[in-house]
């Protein structure tokens, strides 16, 4: 297992900013390094299926990173932060290069960070794909949905 990363990362911003400059460059032992030291991290990529574990998700993401980096930026992030704990709620634009030239699109994703004695670490990503009616934030919804 990779060390951790001189610097502390001292807020789940700093995770989250780190985890998404890793993707960008294709570091694995960067994106390692965000991740929880616990069994049951989790990470499910879009249509796939849950990987529970270090080993899994760094095979995962090995394989990801097979084909270069991933071009992924977050945007819109919401949060919701508590003193040991914080979940973002992101849409990440990932632009893709295809036999038709360049694509972009929409992956809707939660992060999940719990501070650690090691600083903010993350937990679970879950991604899903996303369409342009999914990236649209509906905020006025009556009080009872049931």
């Amino acid at each position: 297992m990779p060390k951790r990363p001189a610097a502390l990362l001292a807020s789940p911003d700093d995770t989250e900013a780190q985890f998404y400059d890793a993707l960008q460059h294709g570091d694995i032992d960067k994106l390692m390094a965000v991740w929880a030291e616990d069994e049951d991290i989790v990470c499910v990529h879009p249509g796939g299926p849950r990987l529970v574990g270090a080993g899994a998700i760094r095979a995962a993401f090995e394989a990801l990173f097979a084909a270069g980096p991933v071009r992924v930026e977050p945007q819109r992030v919401r949060r919701v932060e508590a003193l040991s704990s914080a979940v973002h709620s992101v849409v990440e634009l990932v632009r893709l290069q295809t036999a038709d030239g360049p694509r972009e699109a929409h992956v809707v994703a939660t992060n999940v960070y719990i501070k650690t004695p090691h600083g903010w670490r993350m937990v679970c990503h879950h991604a899903s794909p996303g369409t342009s009616r999914d990236i649209e934030d509906v905020t006025d919804l009556p009080a009872m949905l049931h």
